[in-house]
């Protein structure tokens, strides 16, 4: 088969992963409550919503213009670190040359320059209880993935499984950014609400692509 994604899996995938953030919503803002103001998961839907809108727009434009407005409507949302650096990760996104439709090493190369977007607006590194530490496994996964040849579903997969387990990470660190900082040790024993945040996106993006390819051609290998 073409392994490539076109406009309706960049559709499938937001929505699966704006269907993820909604249901755990409730889950991200008692998260968020240790050291937010508890608004985190109101904050991601919203900010899902906007990137769905964007997305799905009906027009022509190529897959990195649909990622960059989509990113730029994000950073309008407000409510704090996460979402701004959720809609600067989208809009780097959208740096790379995608066309109408895009094989996993462009995809890959894509990713990688949403993560260096955001690396340019934050301090922020794996091991401060951020949302980095679920952004940069997943990103380096994919690119992994697409050094060793693998299809665009099982990279995601393989992304989605590295911020989860980088989420989970933060359970065992003390928050050194935020209002969480001022905490200590308070904020160890938690996950990070932003780290989570992540992993339920990755997550989305696989689920939606593994579930269209089996559909179509049967599982990957």
């Amino acid at each position: 088969m073409s392994d490539i994604i076109c406009i309706s899996d960049l559709r499938r995938m937001f929505a699966e992963a704006a269907a993820h953030i909604r249901r755990e919503q409730d889950v991200l803002s008692r998260l968020d409550c240790i050291g937010g103001d508890g608004d985190h998961g109101a904050t991601m839907v919203r900010a899902m919503e906007m990137l769905e809108s964007e997305i799905n727009a009906e027009n022509d434009k190529p897959l990195n213009v649909r990622l960059k407005d989509a990113g730029w409507s994000v950073l309008g949302v407000g409510g704090g670190a996460s979402s701004a650096l959720l809609g600067t990760f989208i809009a780097g996104m959208g740096d790379a040359d995608l066309g109408v439709e895009s094989d996993c090493k462009h995809l890959a190369a894509s990713f990688g320059m949403g993560l260096r977007a955001v690396e340019r607006q934050t301090k922020a590194h794996q091991g401060d209880k951020t949302v980095m530490d679920a952004l940069v496994p997943a990103v380096q996964a994919i690119q992994t993935a697409a050094d060793s040849g693998e299809p665009v579903a099982r990279a995601m997969e393989l992304a989605a499984d590295a911020a989860r387990a980088g989420a989970e990470s933060t359970k065992d660190m003390i928050a050194k950014y935020g209002r969480a900082k001022f905490l200590g040790e308070k904020t160890r024993g938690s996950a990070d609400a932003g780290a989570t945040s992540i992993a339920l996106l990755f997550e989305g993006f696989s689920a939606a692509l593994a579930e269209h390819k089996e559909t179509r051609y049967g599982r990957y290998a």
